[in-house]
């Protein structure tokens, strides 16, 4: 297991951009090590006022990995959520909030999770097929690569992974399984017949059937529909993605209010969005990446509700 479970990308960009209140209430749903978490509870300490009579405040954090959960803050004003973000209009309905001040999403997939080999998450280990997010989920990466169909493959392949020989990689790991199951992540690597000096290549196949696993683009879907509705007037929605994928949908969706990045206009021209643009993109400062160079695929996009 990694001893660093996760070091977030543009933490203290990030926490700017959220422009929080001591007495907001806030939502990280990507918990992972808990460093975003603590350092909303931090700046939520700073900006109290001298005399206050309560820490005020809250700050709920979804993490559906059980193994997060070693990572725990203790503060009272902290509440972990242990769920898929898919279902946060639901744990805020049933913890009774109505409107929040802002949302955090860090769509980067935990150092823990690429660094721990039973996972299966990454190539660079012999570990079982699996890539689970919430390992109480019934399908692994290997029911996936053994029982879709090649057209299915492909195509998922070409989409989550934008790798465009899809279909010559599909072909090949289906010949595979026809001979022997695919169980492990040097059976899927053989059958897929990509060297490992194609290391880009690899990432992405893995990537594709992670993102299929965990139905990520789902829920990324689901996750923003109801930011949008719960965020207050002047709350704001803070996103760091990893993958084209991902943030074309993030920054059609801040954009235009809608999945489909649909912008409506009113008679004069002006573009009807629930969202006014803070951060439209931004990248990690070359420090950064030397310090971290996980970092250097991350985009930060920031939006506050009308």
């Amino acid at each position: 297991m990694s001893e660093v479970y996760h070091i977030p990308a543009m933490l203290k960009e990030t926490i700017e951009g959220l422009n929080i209140k001591s007495d907001g209430v806030y939502v990280d749903v990507t918990f992972g090590g808990g460093g975003h978490s603590r350092a909303i509870l931090e700046k939520m300490e700073e900006n109290l006022p001298i005399v206050a009579d309560t820490k005020g405040g809250r700050l709920y954090s979804f993490d559906q990995d059980a193994d997060a959960l070693v990572n725990k803050i203790d503060d009272e004003r902290w509440t972990f959520v242990h769920s898929n973000f898919r279902y946060l209009r639901n744990w805020m309905d049933y913890y009774g909030v109505e409107q929040i001040d802002g949302l955090l999403a860090d769509l980067g997939v935990s150092f823990h999770h690429f660094d721990c080999p039973e996972r299966g998450f990454s190539f660079r280990f012999s570990a079982p097929l699996d890539m689970r997010m919430n390992q109480t989920a019934k399908r692994t990466a290997a029911d996936i690569v053994n029982s879709y169909s090649e057209e299915d493959l492909a195509r998922l392949l070409y989409l989550y992974g934008e790798l465009n020989n899809s279909r010559v990689i599909a072909k090949s790991i289906c010949k595979a399984r026809s001979q022997q199951a695919i169980l492990r992540t040097e059976d899927l690597m053989a059958a897929s017949r990509i060297p490992a000096e194609r290391s880009k290549e690899l990432a992405r196949l893995f990537q594709a059937l992670r993102i299929e696993v965990n139905d990520e683009m789902g829920a990324l879907r689901e996750m923003l529909v109801a930011a949008r509705d719960l965020l207050k007037p002047g709350g704001r929605i803070a996103i760091l993605t990893y993958h084209s994928l991902e943030d074309r949908l993030v920054k059609n969706f801040l954009r235009s209010g809608n999945l489909e990045g649909n912008i409506e206009k009113d008679f004069y021209g002006n573009i009807l969005t629930p969202f006014t643009l803070i951060e439209k993109g931004r990248e990690a400062s070359e420090e950064e990446v030397a310090r971290n160079p996980r970092a250097r695929s991350a985009k930060l996009r920031v939006a506050e509700k009308k």
